[in-house]
């Protein structure tokens, strides 16, 4: 009996191994699309604000593809008077320990803050709120520092699984965030420091994490500790994204990125200003040709609703874009085939908002396009265009990138569309017309459309 007990535990756990690596192979197929908490609330949202957003989504977004939600920067950081806004720091005292403590286990792993998660109290960490999440039908993210606490490294916490070795074996100590002093870097070269990534990522596999943005990992491009987090996601057990930030991203590293992540970020923070769209075109060029399933240069996240409610950028506001601007906003995010994901808070979304986050046929155009190429980009005008996969269809978008209105165009002949096509546009969900050789249409300034073509 005990045999056959024995024989049938082997038999499940080489067939859950499979899947998992199956699933872990298939991960990311397409742009990730969620929510995320950090331009609405910075380092101080409560987990009663993660289930609000997570509801909305559950009852507004979810049957339009989007599914992750995320708890952003600090979720172990108390954040004391005077923290809401900004980065939070510690200080570090005249023994070596620091105030504010962060909330850490005995292994030196950061468990979320009570006081902004109570059903983390009890050292439940995350799994009570993975698991609302996961009720409605989502996935659930965090986002974490790269590297170990300091306070870690001060306490010598032992690593879980590296029997002798402490955290203070394994930091690097001259490998620091600049605008962050709760973490050391991690030499990977040295025994236990892999272990410890691995203690991690198990953690976050047994509370349900679906997500992790690693944050201070991509500039300066940190090889090593990349290969590392890669290593502990495919040793958990678990399909789990993984997401680099910040940008600048070299891309000189887009062979490394391609391999060992899901996503990771072109650029630094984007936020609610014109002049960072025009510069996320440069950036986005610069990557044309590098994305495709299972891994995606990610433009940042959606500038779109109710921003920085308790920081960290600027005063409370819905996004400072101009209608136009939105549109071409997330035209734009969704032909390059970036990630999405949702900066505002939703429960307080208006039409405006609710309109563009569900549209079918555009978030088909993020989901379902092949190979977004630019066409062109002069006298103030940018066209786009990416296949329709299973279809001789195209996806095109016309951006007006100039300070007045005017006409832009595309050539039809130089897609190689012969004959009349038929011009479908995807916000109005209605077909425009059959056009031969040219189509041109008058945008506002700043703005865009999105088309579908197809040759009669």
């Amino acid at each position: 009996m005990k045999r056959a007990f024995l024989v049938i535990a082997t038999f499940t756990f080489f067939i859950n191994t499979r899947l998992n690596a199956q699933q872990a192979n298939n991960i990311a197929q397409t742009p990730p699309m969620g929510w995320n908490s950090y331009n609405s609330f910075g380092s101080a949202v409560r987990e009663d604000e993660v289930k609000a957003n997570a509801d909305y989504v559950a009852a507004n977004l979810k049957q339009y593809g989007w599914q992750y939600i995320v708890v952003d920067f600090l979720w172990s950081y108390d954040n004391p008077p005077g923290s809401l806004i900004g980065n939070p720091f510690q200080m570090q005292l005249q023994d070596g320990s620091y105030v504010p403590w962060l909330t850490m286990d005995e292994y030196g792993r950061l468990m979320p803050q009570p006081t902004k998660f109570p059903s983390a109290f009890g050292g439940k960490g995350f799994k009570p709120l993975s698991d609302y999440v996961h009720s409605l039908g989502l996935k659930f993210g965090i986002h974490v520092m790269r590297g170990i606490p300091r306070q870690a490294v001060w306490s010598k916490s032992p690593v879980l699984g590296a029997n002798g070795i402490t955290a203070d074996m394994i930091a690097d100590t001259t490998s620091k965030c600049p605008w962050m002093n709760h973490m050391y870097g991690l030499n990977m070269s040295k025994p236990g420091a892999q272990e410890y990534l691995n203690s991690v990522l198990n953690l976050y596999a047994s509370w349900g994490v679906d997500f992790i943005k690693v944050d201070d990992i991509a500039r300066p491009y940190s090889e090593k500790e990349i290969e590392g987090y890669k290593k502990a996601i495919d040793q958990c057990g678990r399909p789990v994204v993984f997401s680099l930030s910040p940008g600048e991203t070299p891309v000189k590293e887009a062979a490394h990125a391609t391999k060992y992540a899901n996503m990771w970020r072109m650029a630094d923070d984007f936020w609610d200003n014109w002049g960072m769209i025009l510069h996320m075109f440069d950036y986005a060029k610069s990557w044309e040709g590098v994305g495709g399933p299972g891994h995606w240069p990610d433009c940042d996240m959606l500038q779109i609703g109710k921003l920085s409610k308790r920081g960290p950028v600027g005063p409370e506001r819905y996004s400072r874009f101009t209608e136009d601007e939105l549109y071409t906003h997330i035209n734009f995010w969704c032909i390059y085939r970036s990630p999405l994901m949702i900066g505002g808070n939703l429960p307080e979304n208006r039409e405006i908002e609710k309109k563009l986050f569900t549209n079918d046929e555009v978030i088909a155009v993020n989901q379902n396009g092949e190979n977004p190429k630019q066409l062109y980009k002069q006298n103030g005008s940018m066209v786009w265009v990416s296949h329709v996969q299973n279809s001789k269809d195209l996806y095109i978008g016309l951006f007006n990138i100039a300070d007045s209105a005017h006409d832009v165009a595309v050539d039809l002949v130089s897609l190689g569309l012969k004959g009349k096509v038929t011009v479908r546009d995807l916000w109005k969900k209605e077909d425009v017309g059959s056009f031969k050789n040219q189509y041109k249409q008058t945008i506002n300034a700043h703005g865009s459309v999105l088309l579908r073509l197809r040759v009669e």
